[in-house]
């Protein structure tokens, strides 16, 4: 301990007498203050989970049709004017999409919160795009039971396979020992619903119709754009990728 701290002293004594350029040079892995670390880090994983993959382990973006077509949306986007009419066709596609990925999220969100885990709520909800299916502890109890959740509840849409990202989620309610209590509070909470009640309640999005309006954006580009059409009444459209 004694010889520890004798090696600190003179490392620190040695560090005093470098050159101001030096210290300028290096800089602290951390800064200042560590709230403002954690709060970017926090931030830099909020924009990760902006698009609510729904296969978090698909860089490409290409396994699932709603994430190719969002993927596509936002790429579409990137390469349109600002302001103008095919920018905006294209942000609604994009936060119709996000509405209906996020309308799922908060249903989870609902019953684990009704089950009494409101401050975990959002912690037990996040899955950053480099999750590892790898680190699953109970996968085939999780993905019977996300299947389970597909069929006897109103909770994902009927109409395509549940997102893979909510998979890693059961498995973690698994290890909590409260999946079976989650299952059950879903179907009080959301039972299941004919192809009507769920088209009115806007769950279903026309995946063939955003996927031709992407090959159709990518097909003319910016040449048929209306060229009276003003950016400044859509600075408020958010131009999140």
């Amino acid at each position: 301990m004694g010889s520890a701290f004798k090696k600190l002293c003179c490392c620190c004594c040695c560090d005093s007498g470098d050159d101001d350029d030096e210290d300028e040079e290096k800089q602290p892995l951390m800064p200042q203050d560590p709230l403002e670390y954690f709060n970017r880090e926090v931030q830099k994983r909020r924009d990760e989970e902006t698009n609510l993959w729904s296969e978090p382990g698909d860089p490409s973006h290409s396994e699932r049709d709603d994430d190719r077509v969002l993927y596509g949306l936002l790429q579409a986007r990137n390469k349109t004017r600002m302001g103008s009419t095919g920018y905006r066709r294209l942000s609604i596609g994009i936060d119709a999409m996000r509405d209906t990925r996020r309308e799922v999220r908060d249903k989870w969100k609902t019953v684990m919160e009704n089950l009494g885990f409101t401050a975990e709520a959002d912690s037990l909800l996040t899955v950053s795009a480099g999750a590892s299916y790898d680190r699953m502890r109970n996968a085939p109890a999780a993905r019977a039971m996300l299947n389970t959740l597909h069929s006897e509840t109103s909770i994902f849409s009927s109409r395509e396979p549940p997102p893979e990202r909510y998979l890693l989620i059961l498995d973690r309610l698994l290890y909590l020992d409260i999946a079976e209590d989650f299952l059950e509070k879903a179907r009080s909470f959301y039972p299941p619903k004919d192809d009507s009640d769920e088209e009115e309640s806007g769950l279903a999005i026309n995946l063939p119709l955003l996927l031709a309006r992407v090959e159709a954006m990518n097909g003319k580009g910016n040449e048929e754009e209306d060229e009276d059409e003003s950016g400044g009444d859509d600075g408020n459209l958010s131009d999140r990728s």
